[in-house]
């Protein structure tokens, strides 16, 4: 019985006053900034930043996203986002994402997908080679 690999990384961010309404709560369309907050953490740990991806001659714009708010954070609070990689076949990138707050409760959840673009701007349909040899290097494909 084979089990996948989860691929993740945790990092803290800090509300400002300017992610918040008037009454102090995160406003809905900030979560999609503390998704991209918690990738460009993930992929600086994992040697899978957009830099990187540049330097490879390509970019991944995100062409499809979602959430479900469950709580609120409010500003002054330190949230968690948990960034999960979900490995796919395809030539795309999709990441799952969990943010908490200080006290640890599940108020958001949500998932984004990418795809990968020549600097070009020519859609990928194949996997890059440097991120079939990211994959690897991080166990998702056997060596």
């Amino acid at each position: 019985m084979s089990t996948k690999k989860e691929i993740t990384y945790t990092n803290e961010i800090r509300v400002r006053f300017v992610e918040t309404d008037p009454l102090g709560i995160v406003w809905h369309g900030n979560y999609i900034q503390y998704f991209e907050d918690g990738r460009e953490a993930f992929g600086r740990h994992h040697g899978i930043s957009y830099l990187d991806q540049k330097d490879q001659g390509f970019t991944t714009p995100i062409v499809k996203s979602q959430s479900e708010h469950k709580l609120p954070l409010r500003y002054g609070d330190t949230a968690t986002i948990k960034t999960i990689y979900v490995d796919s076949p395809a030539a795309k990138m999709i990441f799952k994402y969990e943010i908490y707050n200080p006290e640890g409760a599940l108020v958001c959840t949500g998932e984004t997908i990418q795809v990968f673009v020549s600097l070009e701007g020519e859609l990928s349909l194949t996997i890059p080679p440097f991120f079939e040899a990211w994959k690897r290097k991080v166990g998702l494909l056997d060596a």
